[in-house]
């Protein structure tokens, strides 16, 4: 079968419940579908409306439950996706598209239908979505969860609904969070590094759910491909950190080796002169190593008129919003060093060593705010993704 691309919703219940990392987790494991595009909307009045006319589809004829739920889905996406009347604050929905063979098909069984009957926990629905009934019959309480078509059926023109708006509605949120900000209130960046999506896993989604520990708002989310000059720039600030610290370890390593090839004991002094010029260029090969994990290429193997090109390995980037943001996830995630990491920890359970260690979160507000914009957020990728796969 040809590959399709599909989409799921998150709803605003579900952001503010901090469910997403558990729902990802399921997405991608139970589906096995790539992850291509992501983006946080905070939805217009008329991105709702448009939207919602491609819900309410009518059968002839027919009041089955798939009819009812058609009709609760299409008065909630109008009630809950819409800006509030009393405050014109609008709320958060994060637009996740999947890609793959028979994605429609297998996004849909995996997030199930909404039933009021007793459930198994087998699909995401099962687990996190309500339909209660009244004893009347009526319907007391209806939260879908997430949203996905059921069906190809339209399906490019409700991404391209999405796409006209995502400019104007998504990116990095302003405004959009029901709390009063106060001199303590950050932002800072997370990735979900590229270990996380070497193979399809609940990694991801499981990473995720635990930064929600910090008690934070998502305001942005973005899948990025960092390409090898965005990496250089990201990580410039830790070449001079390497070229210091491998000074003493380089040049004691190496009047060994040297002793040991010509037979005769170097003097200790030897090591400092020896580390003054191995330790850079021992630094610089640890520096390429990096670019290359965080890009899927060495920048000294990169020519010059490539660097901007996109990486060939996926990393998720998030920005949180909160009271003391910065010290909060860096708490939940742990030290560098998965070792030294205290149980309970992001790089504990997910971190291997001091590169491949799960995640990278900025350690200070400034250091944020010139990460944001070295991974350019603004950035628009679902938007081209959907124009790409359905062009107008």
């Amino acid at each position: 079968m040809a590959e399709q691309l599909t989409y799921v919703l998150v709803n605003p219940y579900t952001l503010r419940k901090s469910r997403t990392g558990g729902i990802l987790a399921r997405l991608l494991t139970r589906t096995a579908l790539d992850l291509a595009a992501a983006r946080l909307f905070a939805p217009s009045r008329e991105l709702v409306n448009e939207y919602a006319a491609t819900l309410r589809v009518f059968r002839k004829g027919g009041r089955s439950h798939k009819d009812r739920v058609r009709e609760l889905t299409h008065d909630y996406v109008l009630t809950n996706y819409s800006p509030d009347p009393a405050t014109g604050r609008r709320h958060r929905v994060l637009m996740l598209l999947f890609r793959g063979e028979n994605a429609v098909a297998k996004m849909s069984a995996c997030v199930g239908n909404v039933s009021h009957h007793s459930v198994t926990g087998e699909t995401v629905r099962d687990t996190y979505a309500d339909f209660i009934l009244g004893e009347d019959g009526q319907v007391k309480y209806f939260e879908p969860a997430v949203l996905t078509p059921p069906t190809d059926e339209n399906i490019g023109k409700k991404l391209r609904i999405w796409a006209k708006y995502s400019d104007r509605d998504g990116g990095v949120l302003e405004n959009v969070l029901p709390y009063k900000r106060t001199p303590h209130t950050q932002r800072t960046l997370v990735i979900i590094k590229p270990d996380n999506f070497s193979f399809p896993s609940g990694k991801p989604g499981n990473v995720m759910d635990m930064f929600s520990k910090a008690g934070l708002y998502i305001v942005a989310f973005k899948v990025n491909q960092m390409s090898v000059a965005q990496a250089e720039q990201f990580y410039a600030p830790v070449l001079p950190v390497l070229r210091e610290k491998f000074k003493a370890f380089s040049g004691e390593r190496s009047r060994e080796a040297l002793s040991r090839e010509f037979n005769f004991a170097l003097p200790s002094a030897a090591a400092a002169q020896l580390g003054e010029v191995v330790g850079p260029l021992y630094a610089n090969a640890q520096f390429c190593d990096i670019v290359k994990f965080m890009s899927g290429r060495k920048s000294c193997e990169c020519p010059p008129s490539e660097k901007k090109r996109p990486g060939t390995v996926k990393s998720v980037v998030i920005v949180y919003e909160g009271e003391h943001a910065v010290a909060k996830v860096r708490e939940v995630l742990g030290p560098t060093d998965p070792r030294k990491a205290p149980p309970g920890s992001i790089r504990r359970e997910f971190g291997q060593n001091i590169m491949v260690n799960a995640a990278h979160a900025s350690d200070s507000p400034e250091n944020a705010k010139r990460e944001m914009k070295i991974l350019n957020l603004a950035e628009n990728n679902l938007k081209t993704t959907i124009e790409e796969f359905y062009p107008a």
